[in-house]
């Protein structure tokens, strides 16, 4: 049995694509790409496909994932050409590699996430981002299916940083050109409860009385293993293009290397 992991995005208006909307997607594509997917056993079989992560309904990603299983090898590239032309403009499967290595979802624990506030004055953020990141807790409420739960939400920033710049991943449809606009940065980790960009959202409304006009444009930039010591999230699929390449680089000097047996020449 074959596993491929793939990387894909979410981007424009499909940002409101539900996980849920997305597993039906993906599911037709690769019945459409006539991928020999593995099932599982059992009165209802499905397709062997584990999805990790997935960032919330309203936001955009570059960096979604999932390993799929197969019961023949495919070449990786190829596969990802077909599922991605079987795939709606905005669900892009952008990268896959053949998974070499164990623990996929072990290796998500930090994402990295944009965030474009329209109509806010990035010095304004700015004082907010401060007053954040210098609060030793920073209390919010979300509502979640057992009623209202109240957390820390500055515990699992990492880092949150403002910039006026334009060079941003976020759509620009849509959106004001001629009002001011705050970019904020935020590296953070995969805690339990999981904090989301819109809970540090409340958390500098909270801190600082910071309140977009308009709701915040939120993208997902990466996600990965945090490195402690840079202080960066790596990249999740590099170990298993690693082992592909070590493989790769191996089968040629085992075979110049093989010892010659009688009647070979």
């Amino acid at each position: 049995m074959q596993r491929i992991r793939l990387r894909y995005t979410k981007r424009g208006r499909l940002r409101f694509t539900s996980h849920r909307d997305f597993q039906r997607a993906f599911e037709r594509a690769l019945r459409r790409a006539e991928v020999p997917m593995a099932y599982s056993a059992g009165f209802t079989p499905h397709p062997k496909v584990s999805y990790a992560n997935a960032a919330p309904t309203g936001t955009g990603s570059e960096a979604e994932y999932l390993e799929i299983a197969l019961t023949e090898a495919r070449d990786p590239e190829k596969l990802r050409v077909l599922l991605d032309e079987s795939l709606p403009a905005g669900l892009d499967v952008i990268e896959a590699v053949e998974a070499r290595t164990p623990g996929l979802a072990d290796r998500l624990t930090a994402s990295v996430w944009e965030l474009r506030l329209d109509g806010v004055d990035p010095a304004e953020a700015q004082r907010a981002v401060a007053a954040f990141n210098g609060a030793g807790t920073v209390e919010v409420q979300r509502m979640t299916k057992n009623g209202v739960r109240t957390f820390d939400a500055r515990s699992a920033v990492v880092n949150l940083e403002c910039s006026s710049s334009e060079e941003t991943q976020s759509s620009q449809a849509d959106r004001p050109i001629d009002q001011p606009c705050a970019i904020l940065r935020l590296v953070v980790r995969h805690v339990t409860p999981a904090v989301r960009p819109d809970d540090v959202l409340s958390g500098l409304r909270a801190v600082a009385d910071l309140a977009p006009p308009v709701p915040a444009a939120v993208t997902r930039l990466a996600q990965g293993l945090f490195d402690e010591e840079t202080g960066t999230v790596t990249d999740p699929l590099a170990p298993d293009r690693e082992a592909v390449a070590a493989l790769t680089t191996a089968a040629p000097t085992a075979a110049a290397t093989a010892p010659v047996t009688e009647g070979s020449a």
